[in-house]
């Protein structure tokens, strides 16, 4: 052999030697919450506000991503403060969470802002650095949130500062929603099973809530969530807006196609609400559910709606369901 390459061949031996092995998307150190789909390679993230975190000792992190179409966000977070915003695209390929951090232990949470709608992103693994190694994961949070909701929850438009209420993935932000926040404010772990314009009754788009809520993956009919994987303390049902102005467009398609050309009467609205509400407390028994509305027009004066809801919680005579209407806040009018 040749003499001199002995330096290089013992350098390139050392690297190796203190080079992390990658971390699979399955490993037990990694904490999930949200719907999370697993493959044999890959964890599947789709719904808004999906996270994925972990504890390590180190200063920094990689992770292989894959994203269905190239238009969703995320947020990184360090030791619970804003990080980086990261935008995989659609090639499978390496992306950096974070570097040269201070060495110590640190937690990072990988934060989905945007919703299904908007496609899937793939995690294959995570890449600790040379010098970082992946700690026991962090523990599940002592207390449960679940939000059935639509664009208010998926928080549309939320950093369009233009005024237009754009819901495209860019100024979506599922971070800053009600819900996520009201989680963050009780140290309650979250889940948003919601789309924008999505309704109980009808939709603006074919497909209603009853339709998709018990779905791990919402494009796929046949995909099933275990509800045994996550049993919230509190529910929250934020839905019925898109109904509110769907009932009165008799030309739209979803109308002719949801009612037959018939206007649903108050009795079939409420019995509506109360198919949905059975279905939720079939699967959290003892969960409290606060049906909630706004703070958009559907609570402004003089809107039937917040009377239908409560009709709906009264005739399922539960001590644990509840009612709670939001101020109407007068904003533009958007699709929700």
């Amino acid at each position: 052999m040749n003499v001199r390459l002995l330096p290089v061949l013992a350098l390139f031996a050392c690297s190796a030697a203190h080079a992390q092995q990658p971390v699979k998307s399955n490993d037990a150190r990694i904490r999930y919450t949200g719907r999370v789909v697993f493959s044999d390679s890959a964890a599947q993230l789709s719904w808004s506000a999906t996270s994925v975190k972990v504890n390590f000792k180190g200063t920094g992190l990689k992770a292989v991503l894959k994203d269905e179409k190239g238009i969703n966000t995320y947020s990184v977070l360090v030791d619970g403060k804003f990080y980086l915003k990261l935008e995989p695209d659609s090639t499978k390929r390496i992306y950096t969470l974070a570097d040269n951090l201070p060495a110590g232990e640190h937690q990072l949470e990988l934060f989905r802002r945007t919703e299904w709608e908007h496609g899937k992103t793939w995690l294959y693994e995570l890449q600790p650095d040379a010098q970082t190694t992946l700690l026991k994961a962090p523990p599940v949070a002592k207390h449960k949130i679940e939000f059935f909701g639509n664009s208010i929850t998926c928080a549309y438009g939320v950093e369009d500062t233009t005024g237009q209420d754009r819901g495209t993935a860019p100024y979506e932000n599922a971070y800053l929603s009600y819900a996520t926040i009201t989680a963050r404010h009780f140290n309650a772990d979250v889940h948003l099973t919601a789309r924008s314009g999505i309704g109980i009754m009808v939709s603006w788009s074919s497909i209603i809530m009853p339709d998709i809520y018990d779905r791990a993956d919402a494009t796929d009919p046949d995909s099933r969530w275990d509800f045994s994987k996550y049993t919230p303390d509190l529910v929250v049902i934020n839905l019925f807006q898109n109904d509110s102005w769907l009932v009165n467009l008799p030309d739209h398609p979803q109308f002719k196609a949801r009612f037959n050309g018939k206007k649903p009467s108050e009795q079939q609205i409420v019995q509506a609400y109360v198919g949905f509400l059975k279905n939720i407390r079939r699967h959290y028994p003892k969960a409290h559910i606060i049906c909630a509305l706004g703070n958009m027009d559907i609570t402004r004066e003089g809107s039937p709606w917040p009377g239908y809801v409560k009709k709906a919680v009264v005739l399922l005579n539960d001590a644990k369901i509840y009612s709670h209407m939001f101020p109407y806040k007068n904003p533009p009018a958007i699709l929700t």
